[in-house]
């Protein structure tokens, strides 16, 4: 196993220097995700076919939806047991001495809930391409559509079960003034003005709102790439995020909640925790929300 690192957020140059590396694995983790303009259904399609017409070379294909996230959830994208995300990881050809490296078409978010899956599990040799395949291609930088080598490895979890947290959790955490809840929506969904998606507009109330999504979020929109790391950290210090004891994330169904954790993790920030359930849960439930 090398001793080389893999950085929290990787570089372009870095990756291509090292695409045939064996110990590094690529793997490509976009699903396409919308939302019914009068409904507010969630529609979502695999990013699978994408990736066989065209991907980073020796890159695999990963399916948030249906391989790491659980067999039957009750909500959408809640997190595998152990032993299936080991089984999800192997067939990917992750093992244990692997390095990964995360990317997705979109601002990062299926990418980061890759990486905190990871994280929870006990794997800390990942980073997230910095501006994924839109900043890959822009950049002109090699592509293929052949076919992965397989690999035979052990992929060995070990839970950290302290990065996530349930609605009980978060119930306690409404009136406990050392801990944040951040918001990772838009500011509409938010201020609970925009287009209900998840049972009831709102938020969860006390929590602040930090967007990891669309135009006012923590990746710029120009090259997917995330914000500078003093922009990041007066993001998230203008709420009262940085100097807080314990964070606690959450958006509709814990991606994009993964992708400002993901953020808080570049900025050095430690004790800080996802909602799986996040509004999914939250908002169909008759536990309060508030709205402005």
């Amino acid at each position: 196993m090398t001793t080389e690192t893999v950085p929290s957020l990787v570089e372009p140059e870095w990756l291509e220097a090292r695409l045939e590396t064996p110990d590094v694995r690529v793997v490509d983790c976009t699903l396409h995700l919308s939302f019914d303009s009068e409904t507010g259904d969630r529609q979502s399609e695999s990013g699978r076919s994408d990736w066989e017409r065209a991907h980073i070379p020796g890159s695999v294909f990963a399916d948030i939806q249906d391989d790491l996230s659980a067999a039957d959830p009750e909500y959408p994208y809640q997190r595998p047991t152990p032993e299936r995300f080991a089984d999800a990881m192997e067939a990917l050809g992750i093992g244990d001495d692997s390095r990964v490296v995360l990317y997705d078409a979109a601002e990062n978010i299926w990418a980061a809930r890759a990486w905190w899956l990871l994280r929870a599990f006990g794997f800390d040799r990942a980073g997230i391409l910095n501006g994924g395949w839109k900043r890959w291609t822009a950049e002109d930088r090699p592509i293929s559509t052949a076919p992965p080598t397989d690999q035979e490895v052990t992929f060995t979890p070990e839970p950290r079960p302290e990065l996530f947290v349930d609605k009980e959790t978060v119930l306690e955490a409404i009136d406990d003034d050392s801990c944040c809840l951040v918001n990772a929506l838009r500011p509409a969904d938010h201020a609970g003005t925009g287009l209900v998606k998840y049972g009831r507009p709102g938020r969860i109330p006390d929590s602040v709102n930090v967007p990891a999504i669309g135009d006012e979020s923590i990746v710029g929109p120009a090259d997917n790439t995330y914000l500078p790391r003093p922009t990041l950290r007066e993001r998230f210090a203008d709420v009262g995020v940085i100097d807080t004891g314990r964070v606690i994330t959450y958006c509709g169904g814990g991606i994009a909640a993964s992708n400002a954790a993901f953020a808080l993790h570049l900025l050095g920030r430690e004790n800080v925790a996802v909602y799986d359930g996040s509004l999914a849960e939250w908002g169909r439930t008759d536990l309060p929300m508030e709205t402005d």
